[in-house]
């Protein structure tokens, strides 16, 4: 594995297939900063909301070891990175609000396990929950990303989404890029912790549309018997 040419590969990595993944993501990340300044920083992140698998976990690191080495200061690093996670949220929210709970109950009605009643119970839980899911969801792997399209669909007031959004993005975003700039090369440190935060996550995920497939398939079958 060759060194990017800003020593940022880390020391260890779980595998070399990984490691060439996350080396060319944290070199590109490097390179659009340098071109654009913290601006760069603030793309990436909005790309980073709109496609989940693209980790933060390493950009933003990247933002704060670019700021270490004076290419722009700390606060434009942890400004444009915040400005990008609002950005891209947005428009996440917006594709929600082009859904609707309409289309969604659409949709559901043409699906062999869903029912419309399932858009409205959810509608009805972020409703009352949403502000909550909101924020802490801004810290939470994958649905830092997708918690935008509920609020969307929900119609929750912008105004109280973006500032519920920048709020929480600040403070996962601060985390991420002070450990870039305090850590350095050794910013890889932080995302191997955040990784297994990632896998936690996908687990309980997994879980609970295994879950929630064997209930519906269960209901479905007893409802079948019944009628015969």
């Amino acid at each position: 594995m060759t060194d990017m040419t800003l020593s940022v590969a880390p020391a260890a990595a779980p595998s070399s297939e990984d490691q060439s993944w996350l080396t060319s993501l944290a070199d590109w990340t490097v390179s659009l900063m340098e071109v654009i300044g913290p601006v760069g920083a603030g793309v990436a992140i909005a790309l980073e909301n709109l496609f989940p698998p693209l980790p933060s976990e390493v950009v933003l690191p990247m933002a704060g070891l670019t700021a270490s080495r004076g290419s722009f200061t700390l606060f434009e690093a942890l400004l444009w990175t915040t400005i990008g996670s609002v950005v891209g949220a947005f428009m996440l929210y917006g594709l929600g609000r082009w859904l609707g709970a309409a289309r969604l109950r659409t949709f559901a009605e043409k699906m062999p396990l869903l029912h419309p009643e399932d858009v409205d119970r959810t509608v009805a839980w972020f409703e009352r929950h949403g502000g909550k899911a909101v924020f802490f969801g801004r810290m939470i792997p994958i649905f830092r990303s997708l918690i935008s399209i509920p609020a969307g669909v929900s119609k929750m007031p912008m105004w109280r989404f973006g500032l519920l959004t920048g709020a929480g993005s600040l403070i996962w975003n601060t985390i991420f890029v002070l450990s870039g700039y305090l850590l350095g090369e050794n910013w890889h440190i932080v995302e191997e912790y955040a990784s297994i935060l990632q896998y936690v996550v996908i687990a309980a995920v997994a879980v609970g549309v295994a879950w929630f497939l064997y209930a519906r398939i269960r209901s479905l079958l007893a409802s079948r018997r019944s009628q015969v």
